[in-house]
């Protein structure tokens, strides 16, 4: 197995693609997985097959009362922590049954003087395993077609979001300090604003343009591959490769703080408030004496959540 250089016709003669002729045909097998991704993710209302992310953010302590003074600081409720858990991904691994490689299945290359079609390792080598290395990388443009990542807009150049209703996979929450006032005490303890939301999205691919190789057919001649068939054998090959691969390249997502593989797009922020309560009072009548605590401080970051795609 090695990375061959596959013959095509230049002029009627046969000749050696360039490096950079291969990488195109690379980027066709890219295009051609974002055409029908194997490895797929989906936007879910709850329990997605990717873990579970937390936002948290502070609520008021109780109000407390009294019919003779105002509760002291010490006997008033603190405020708590409300958790609320984010698991709105999940992956999808198809079945992929490609085309058994028949010994005169793909591409011709020179042998030193012998013309010979590449092994399906030598296309792994080739084609395969180089387009992976592309779908898995950190960057988000075509050459990472149908494969996903994470942005704080519901709209992004170049890639499509994947709910289809602009439902946000975590939003990132912090208490509305301004909507606790001493006049409203007891107020409503759970007063919060949406700091970000984050959306899925899937890169859009873009159809690339490649020259044609040549293979043997059943009759031992030299051929042009067909483009239908040959697109069609990268695209059985590369999904296969993606869900399936025992050569360390097939792929998967992870939601997390922490994780294998690279990240996709923007964090997820969970920040709080960092304060340790404001003590607020309410004279209603000398009968009624009223004290509260509520969410105060500066944001802070508790986590930060990505998206990674893994090639494992």
């Amino acid at each position: 197995m090695a990375v061959r250089s596959p013959l095509y016709y230049n002029s009627g003669n046969l000749q050696e693609m360039s490096s950079a002729m291969v990488d195109q045909i690379v980027d066709q097998t890219v295009y051609q997985y974002s055409l029908n991704p194997s490895v797929s993710l989906s936007v879910v209302s709850s329990s997605g097959s990717l873990d579970a992310i937390s936002d948290t953010r502070l609520q008021a302590g109780a109000a407390s009362t009294s019919t003779t003074a105002f509760p002291s600081e010490a006997t008033t409720a603190e405020p708590s922590v409300v958790t609320v858990s984010y698991d709105k991904i999940s992956e999808t691994r198809a079945s992929v049954s490609p085309t058994a490689d028949t010994g005169i299945l793909w591409p011709v290359y020179y042998d030193s003087d012998t013309i010979r079609a590449m092994s399906l390792d030598d296309v792994k080598d080739t084609f395969l395993h180089p387009a992976i290395d592309l779908l898995s990388s950190g960057s988000l443009t075509t050459q990472q077609a149908g494969t996903y990542h994470i942005n704080t807009a519901t709209s992004v150049t170049g890639s499509t979001e994947v709910s289809g209703s602009n439902t946000a996979v975590f939003a990132n929450t912090e208490a509305d300090t301004s909507l606790y006032t001493s006049g409203g005490i007891g107020e409503t303890l759970d007063q919060p604003k949406t700091v970000n939301s984050y959306y899925l999205h899937k890169i859009t691919g873009s159809d690339t343009s490649y020259t044609t190789p040549i293979s043997i057919d059943g009759s031992s001649n030299l051929k042009e591959f067909a483009t239908a068939t040959f697109e069609s054998l990268l695209q059985e090959w590369i999904r296969y490769t993606a869900v399936s691969s025992s050569d360390g390249y097939s792929l998967s997502y992870n939601v997390g703080a922490s994780g294998s593989g690279n990240t996709r797009g923007s964090g997820m922020a969970d920040t709080r408030l960092n304060g340790s309560g404001n003590y607020q009072t309410r004279f209603v009548n000398t009968d009624d004496y009223r004290a509260q605590e509520f969410p105060n401080g500066t944001p802070t970051t508790i986590n930060t959540y990505y998206l990674r795609i893994n090639k494992s």
